[in-house]
Parts: C-alpha cells; sequence; structure tokens
C-alpha cells in the first residue's frame, strides 16, 4: 500500500463526468448556497490505494449541523463510483451529501484532501481521545461484537422564530424541549460514541504501555438506532427544523412538534421499561418531565355560572385538580376535538385512558379515563363545532344547552339555581300539556290553534324561546293574543310587551287586539306623535311599533324591561347584520317570540339570525354554523347534518301548514298560463338573452359567481321585464314596442271574463310600472279598481273598499302587500310575473286562501313560453320542496348555483 491514491485520475474523472450531477438540481442548488455558509472538510480516510473516504460537516452553524461522508472508489475500468452517507434523516444522497461534493471540487479543498491523505488504513484527523492516529498496526484489537446501548434523557433550551414583529424581522423565543442522545459502548473501552458518530473506532494505551484498538460494529450500531427510530423519536432538524441550539451538541433526537408533551409520556411509560428489559441504559434527568398523573373521582370539577354579559347566557368550565392547582380543561379538550378526538375512536378504547397535555413547568400530563370523557365528548363535540364564544377559557353556553349538560349522567357538576329548575322540569316532562285558552278571550280558538297556545305556554314555564312558524293564514295572530292574554290573568304580565311588525300591518295587530283581546290596554306607537307616549309605556300592557320606529326610538325602548317582545314577519331581521337585527338583539326581555310563515326564504342563515335574537349562541357563530350546518345541507345535501339541526330546533320552532291542520279550508287550485310572445317582443328577448348571457359568463370566469350578483341580477331583471312589458325597460328598442302579449292576454282573455263571472280578483306584481300599465288599461276599460304598492300612505281605504265590494279588482305590489292583508272577499289571485322565492307567492296567495275564507280560490299564474319565466316556475317547484324539507327532514340544496343561473340564461 506504499503506492499513493492517483488523485490527478481522480481529478480528472470529477471534471470530465461532473459525477456531482448524479444528484437533483435542486439538491445541488440548494447545496451551493450551503457550501457559502458552514461546509468543511473533517477527516480523510485511505482504505486502499483506489478508494477514499471523506468525512465533513455541513449545516447552518457549528452548533446545528449534520456530517455527510463520501466514499470516492475507481474501479479497474477506470470509472469512479461514489456512494454517500449521512446522518441526516434522508441518510444518503442528501443535500448534505451534495455540499460536501461541491466542495471536493474546489482546487484548494482538492491540494488539502492530498495533504490529509496518507498511504495505509489509518484515518487523518482527531482520534477518540483528540490525538493523531498513527499508521500502526501493533495494536491489540478489542472484541466489538457486543455493543451496548445507552440513552440520555434531558431537556435543553432551543430558540425559534414565532411573533413577526413590524414587516420583517421575526422575534427569536426559547423553548425548553426533551431530547434523547443515543451512546455506544464496549466491554474494555472507557470511551462511549454517539450515534449517529463520525469515528470508526479508538486507539490507546493502557497502565502497562500495551495499546489496544477498537473497531465499531456498525452493523450492530445501525440496528441499535433502528431501534430508536421505531419509538417514533425524529432528528431535531426534522422534528424541529427552524430551532437553533443554543449550547453544542451532538446528534439529538425528539418528538413531533405537534404532540410534543403526550409522545413523550408514552415514551417514557411504554418504551423506555421495555428498553430497559432489552438491555438498554436509560439515563433520565430530573428535570426531564413529562409525567403523567392520574385523575381520582374527587379530582374532577365542573361549573355553570350565569354570564352577566349576556341574556339567558351561561359560561362552562370544567377539569380536574393536581397537586392543588386546579387546571381548567376546555381549552385542552377543544385542541382534542380539533386535531381528530371522537366518541367513535374513544368507544373503541373505554377500558383505556387518555391522554393531555397540561400547561406548566415540566409539561405534565393527565391521563383521563375514556369512559369519563366519552360522556363529556358527546355533548361538547356539535357544541365545540358550532363555535361558542370563549371568555377565560371558559365556554359561553345558551340556557338550552347549559341544560342539557346539567342533565348529562357521570358529570358531578355545580350550577345555578334556574338552571337546576329547568334541569329537573326536563327530565320530568313527558309530554305537552293542553293549556286552556284564557276565559275572556273573545274567539274560540281551532284545535291546532290551542295547540300552538300550549306551546307558548311550555317555551314561557322552561324559560325557552321560539319560533311559531305556521302557514300563513293560520292565526299566529290569534295565537300570540291568546298567549298574552293568559299571561295577564296569570298576573304574570308584570311588565309590558312589545310586538314589532311591519309598518303595513301596525293597525291590524291593534284591531285584532281590540276585537280578541279587550282586556289587554295597548299602545300603538306610529307617527310624529308617539314621542308624547312615550312616558305612558309603562302603563300598557301591549306596546305595538314597527321596525323602523324602533331603530329611530332604540335609546327609548331598549330602556325598558319587557315581559315579552314579539318580531312579527320576523323574516325583517334574516340579515344579522341590518341595523333593525342589532337593535332588536339589544332588546331586554323575560321571553322572546319570532313569527313567519317563511322562516327560511333563501338559505339557513336566516334561520341562524332568528335564533341568534331568541337564544343567542344556541347554533354557534354565524361562521361555525356555516361550516357546521349551512354548507353541507346547502351544498352537499347532507342528511345527517339536516337531522342535526332539525332535531337541535324542534323544540323551539312549530310549524303547521293548512293542507295538514286546516281540514275546513275550501280547495285552492293552480292553474298555470302559457303565452306565446308576438314576434318583436320575442326577438327583443333573444336579443337581450344573448347579450346578458355573454356578459354573466365572462363576468363568472372573471370573478366567480358570488362577485357577479350585480350583473347576474341585472340580467335576470332586464329578461323578466320583456316577459312583462317591453316599456319596463329603459332602452330605445324596447321603448319602441308597445304592445305585450301577457298584458293583452290578461285585459282580452282572462279579465274581463272573471269578472263576468262575479269572481273578486287580486292582481299581484313585482313591478310597481307594471302595475301602472295595468292601471292604465283597466281606466280605458272603465273596469273599477284599487291599488296598493309602498307610495300608498292610506292602507285601510283601499282594503276596506275591496272588503265591502266596492271594486271587483285589488291590485298590489308584491313587496308591500305580500303580507299583513286579510282578503278573505278575494277568491281569485293572479300573479303576472313569478319569482324564484316560492314563500313570496304563497304569502301572497295566502291574503285570500286563509281562515275566513268560504270559497275555493283559484291561483292564476301568467308565464311566457320559452322564457326564464318558464324556468323560475321549474325553480319554484323544486325550491319550495326544498325549503319544506328542512322543517320536515328532507334535504336538498337550497341556494342558486352557477348552474341555476346559466339554466336561467339559456336560450329556448
Amino acid at each position: 500500500m506504499s503506492e499513493p491514491f492517483p488523485f490527478a485520475q481522480l481529478w480528472s474523472q470529477v471534471r470530465r463526468k461532473s459525477w456531482m450531477w448524479l444528484f437533483k438540481r435542486q439538491q445541488i442548488e440548494s447545496a451551493a448556497r450551503w457550501t457559502k455558509l458552514h461546509t468543511k472538510i473533517k477527516t480523510v480516510t485511505l482504505i486502499n490505494p483506489l478508494e477514499l473516504e471523506l468525512a465533513g460537516a455541513v449545516g447552518r452553524s457549528d452548533l446545528t449541523h449534520e456530517e455527510p461522508r463520501l466514499r470516492l472508489r475507481l474501479a479497474a475500468n477506470g470509472d469512479m463510483c461514489v456512494t454517500t452517507e449521512c446522518t441526516c434523516h434522508a441518510g444518503a444522497l442528501c443535500e448534505h451529501a451534495a455540499a460536501f461534493m461541491l466542495v471536493c471540487d474546489v482546487q484548494a479543498n482538492r491540494e488539502l484532501i492530498e495533504r490529509m491523505a496518507r498511504p495505509g488504513l489509518a484515518t487523518v484527523g482527531e482520534d477518540a481521545h483528540g490525538g493523531t492516529a498513527s499508521g500502526a498496526d501493533d495494536a491489540e484489537q478489542l472484541a466489538n461484537d457486543s455493543p451496548r446501548p445507552h440513552l440520555r434523557l434531558r431537556r435543553i433550551t432551543v430558540e425559534r422564530p414565532q411573533v413577526k414583529i413590524g414587516r420583517s424581522q421575526l422575534a427569536q423565543v426559547q423553548l425548553s424541549i426533551g431530547i434523547a442522545e443515543l451512546f455506544i459502548s464496549y466491554e474494555g473501552c472507557s470511551q462511549r460514541f454517539q450515534l449517529p458518530g463520525r469515528n470508526a473506532g479508538a486507539r490507546w494505551k493502557d497502565g502497562d504501555g500495551r495499546t489496544w484498538a477498537l473497531t465499531r460494529n456498525p452493523r450492530l450500531e445501525r440496528l441499535f438506532l433502528s431501534d430508536l427510530i421505531q419509538t417514533r423519536l425524529l432528528p431535531l432538524t426534522q422534528a424541529l427544523p427552524d430551532a437553533r441550539l443554543t449550547e453544542p451538541a451532538g446528534p439529538l433526537f425528539t418528538m413531533d412538534e405537534r404532540e410534543h408533551s403526550l409522545h413523550w409520556s408514552t415514551f417514557l411509560r411504554d418504551y423506555v421499561p421495555l428498553l430497559r428489559s432489552e438491555g438498554w441504559e436509560v439515563e433520565l434527568a430530573e428535570d426531564f418531565g413529562f409525567s403523567i398523573h392520574e385523575t381520582g373521582e374527587d379530582a374532577w370539577f365542573t361549573e355553570l355560572e350565569d354570564d352577566i354579559h349576556g341574556r339567558d347566557s351561561f359560561s362552562l368550565d370544567l377539569g380536574v385538580d393536581v397537586k392543588g392547582e386546579r387546571i381548567s380543561l376546555v381549552p385542552l379538550l377543544v385542541d382534542c376535538i380539533d386535531r381528530g378526538l371522537t366518541t367513535a375512536l374513544l368507544e373503541q378504547n373505554l377500558d383505556q385512558n387518555y391522554l393531555i397535555a397540561l400547561p406548566g413547568p415540566g409539561n405534565p400530563v393527565l391521563a383521563v379515563p375514556a369512559r369519563r370523557l366519552l360522556v363529556l365528548l358527546r355533548f361538547l363535540d356539535e357544541l365545540l363545532a358550532t363555535r361558542p364564544a370563549q371568555k377565560n377559557g371558559r365556554l359561553q353556553l345558551d340556557k338550552l344547552r347549559a341544560a342539557q349538560l346539567a342533565s348529562l349522567d357521570g358529570l358531578p357538576i355545580r350550577v345555578p339555581a334556574e338552571l337546576a329548575v329547568l334541569k329537573e322540569r326536563l327530565q320530568a316532562f313527558t309530554s305537552l300539556s293542553v293549556v286552556q285558552p284564557p276565559a275572556s278571550l273573545r274567539a274560540s280558538l281551532r284545535p291546532y290553534q290551542q295547540e300552538g297556545l300550549s306551546w307558548l305556554q311550555f317555551l314561557r314555564a322552561f324559560g325557552l324561546h321560539g319560533v311559531l312558524a305556521d302557514d300563513m293564514g293560520l292565526g299566529k295572530t290569534v295565537q300570540t293574543l291568546a298567549h298574552l292574554l293568559l299571561e295577564k290573568e296569570s298576573g304574570r304580565m308584570d311588565r309590558p310587551c312589545l310586538i314589532l311588525a311591519p309598518t303595513s300591518v301596525l293597525r291590524n295587530w291593534a284591531r285584532e287586539a281590540a276585537k280578541f283581546t279587550p282586556l289587554l290596554r295597548v299602545l300603538l306607537l306610529h307617527g310624529e306623535e308617539r314621542r308624547s307616549e312615550f312616558r305612558r309605556i309603562g302603563k300598557y300592557d301591549l306596546i305595538i311599533t314597527s321596525y323602523p320606529l324602533l331603530v329611530r326610538d332604540a335609546d327609548v325602548l331598549g330602556a325598558v324591561d319587557w315581559h315579552l317582545v314579539v318580531l312579527d314577519e320576523a323574516q325583517h331581521i334574516k340579515n344579522p347584520k341590518s341595523k333593525v337585527a342589532q337593535v332588536c338583539g339589544t332588546l331586554k326581555s323575560r321571553h322572546r317570540l319570532c313569527l313567519t310563515g317563511t322562516p327560511v326564504e333563501n338559505h339557513l342563515g336566516e334561520l341562524w339570525s332568528l335564533f341568534q335574537f331568541l337564544m343567542p349562541g344556541i347554533l354557534g357563530d354565524a361562521e361555525g354554523f356555516r361550516s357546521f350546518y349551512r354548507t353541507p345541507i346547502e351544498r352537499d345535501g347532507d342528511s345527517e347534518r339536516q337531522q342535526q339541526l332539525a332535531s337541535r330546533l324542534q323544540p323551539l320552532l312549530l310549524r303547521r301548514t293548512k293542507s295538514a291542520v286546516a281540514k275546513d279550508l275550501p280547495p285552492k287550485t293552480e292553474i298555470l298560463h302559457t303565452i306565446e310572445l308576438g314576434k318583436a317582443q320575442s326577438d327583443l328577448y333573444e336579443t337581450i338573452r344573448a347579450a346578458m348571457d355573454q356578459r354573466v359568463k365572462e363576468a363568472i370566469h372573471a370573478q366567480g359567481l358570488d362577485r357577479s350578483q350585480i350583473i347576474v341580477l341585472d340580467a335576470l331583471l332586464k329578461l323578466r321585464q320583456v316577459c312583462c312589458h317591453p316599456q319596463l325597460l329603459k332602452m330605445e328598442a324596447a321603448q319602441k314596442l308597445a304592445e305585450s302579449a301577457k298584458t293583452a292576454f290578461l285585459m282580452e282573455d282572462l279579465l274581463p271574463e272573471l269578472i263576468d263571472e262575479g269572481h273578486r280578483v287580486l292582481i299581484f306584481s313585482q313591478f310597481t310600472q307594471m302595475l301602472a300599465i295595468i292601471e292604465e288599461q283597466l281606466k280605458e276599460a272603465r273596469i273599477p279598481f284599487v291599488k296598493l304598492t309602498g307610495e300608498t300612505k292610506d292602507r285601510e281605504t283601499p282594503m276596506r273598499r275591496f272588503q265591502a265590494g266596492e271594486v271587483p279588482v285589488f291590485l298590489i305590489s308584491l313587496k308591500a302587500g305580500g303580507s299583513g292583508l286579510n282578503l278573505t272577499t278575494a277568491d281569485t289571485v293572479i300573479h303576472y310575473d313569478p319569482w324564484w322565492n316560492p314563500a313570496a307567492e304563497a304569502q301572497a296567495s295566502d291574503r285570500a286562501h286563509r281562515i275566513g275564507q268560504t270559497k275555493p280560490v283559484f291561483i292564476h299564474k301568467l308565464i311566457c313560453q320559452g322564457t326564464i319565466e318558464e324556468r323560475i316556475v321549474g325553480m319554484q317547484k323544486t325550491k319550495a320542496a326544498l325549503i319544506e324539507g328542512l322543517l320536515s327532514g328532507r334535504t336538498e340544496k337550497l341556494r342558486l348555483t352557477q348552474d341555476d343561473i346559466q339554466r336561467l340564461l339559456e336560450a329556448s
């Protein structure tokens, strides 16, 4: 072995074959950056005249680096073979090896390598004792067939970037973590070798002057390293890639960052005894921590307290006492559920303990019996999914959820007296008690109306709040008045009650109250003179005012403690961000009630808004409700999630349909009239349709459906206007067309025949301008009529004249007259133009088809053939089934989709 290594041939191979490009280009480019930082040659070992091993260090600093090795071998045919090995988790063919290869290709480093290489089987560099190994081979070899592994567990401090300060600087925070170091010892050798490490062995002299040598056993050492990795330990650089050591250290292992405490605690509990039984020596630092605390029955606490910041709101705290310190588990359980803990997982391991990482020095861990967690998780799973508010580590609960928690078995819990009473009542509840109508009620309640009264009394008795969502015309007003009168007669109404309603129905409430419940003292707050009545509010039983006036008088009405607040046509607060919804939410009252025949008009977010007024937090916050209920139900048709929502609201929402309860109502017949457009009107429609179709597609493609709402609605509006009458469009070409096929059908074919037969007719339209055109046609035909739109100041006169039979036709805008009218003398309803919200049309039709109607009612719908109106009718049928399906247990999509829009704009 006296011949030197053929370096000239080696470097020629390097330059000629560019062997470093055997690695990925990305690794090479990364390595090129590393070479400018900390990359150096540590040792050079001449294995034989044709084989050379290089060891180096590559990393970000002297404290955090990897140690790659390169073995270069020249084959007999002159080709060069390269193998790599590294201490990183990749083990070989890594960016560290690539960086080291680039260093070796620098001329100055080539010269250094040639100087360090020596003939023989020696390693030039530091040996186990810090000296330099000679090439002599007179040492006695120590046996290496039984190495022993040593594991040291201790804590170290690392620095990590955490919080961004300003725009470019990252704050460095110190973090105490647990780490493991693996060492190997050989009998007869006092030196311990760290794994992974660079020393191939050691040489030393004993007291007698004899020289000893140890050649390590890499095969067995790799097996020990593999055993350690099987315990889920990871190299520090992989587990915490952004961590920087604050002290020098060799290769370190630690646990995954997300479950650091839990992994270490299970390692101590499960793996350390196993390793020791297999001959490992495990050294555990006193301050290592990660101890597991068992919990006894008396260590648990669960508390529900009144939340002074919210009405009917309670705060939940639950936890354990660990060595005299009370630790709240609410935020910890929230984190567990977020990371995937489920009731199904617990049910499969009921005899096990579940580990929860606790805050505090030493990273303690709590062992909780799965059976105990299961009781709590069944309640918390849905609760946490709907994102309840958290304050100071406590969950904010509505009254019903708090009472449900108080009723759970297996939880030692302290509750406020109010909840204790509610808990007992809920546990004792078997069925709805029948409540007799108040003695002074001047009305005979139908059976379903008496059931409604009993339900309202149930809500009052249990301190709950709900939605009376009966179909239009089933007497929600009289049921509510009977409930109020019963509160008056029982002596519970020691405060005034507030009824909020649309302006159009204020006087209707006052008339109905005077008619059915004259015992109630009623004050109507309306008009400028209302201000003089503010000081007298406390002297009345029932205060009636409108939603717009509530916003103006918020300071006055918000200062009153009400017995009951009733929202009539509660869809007025369907937008939770509206001013009226926000003001309603500030009203102080013992009880709250929503009245609406359409609890869901367009999407489930409207239902959330109603219950946010009634019982804030019962459906979580808006974003949580969207992700947990609305999106799965509306977009995905999730029947299981829909059933959860229905079950959640079942005690708080009462809905009956006319077909189910009002058997004595006369029949209602719907008649669809399909009208063919004339040539000129058809050409105009197609011209606009093609133009708008292209515009809508471009908008949706550019910015999505949600951001294209204005363009979409404008397109649909123009197409609907063409169908009704071209003169509704503000376009020169449209204004030249004075005829409409639909208007001609109404005035020439349909309306004259109906009047001749003695029918009394309601005509609804979305467009007040269309009603104005019909008005001119009626005047020309000398047909008497009355009219009601949003601009009508005196609503009573046209209603009285029509009900008295003075005129046969009533023109009504859908928005102004779709609710609050009782027109039972009408037996015919004409919907001049359709809208895809079936609830709006149903409300309008119910002006005639309601309690008190004695004649069959006919509903006529005028639809232009081959137009958007035909598609709207089809969507109406689907959506009516969808909305009703939500309330009765079926699910489908509830909202307009991009596909729906495209179908509306398709050519006929």
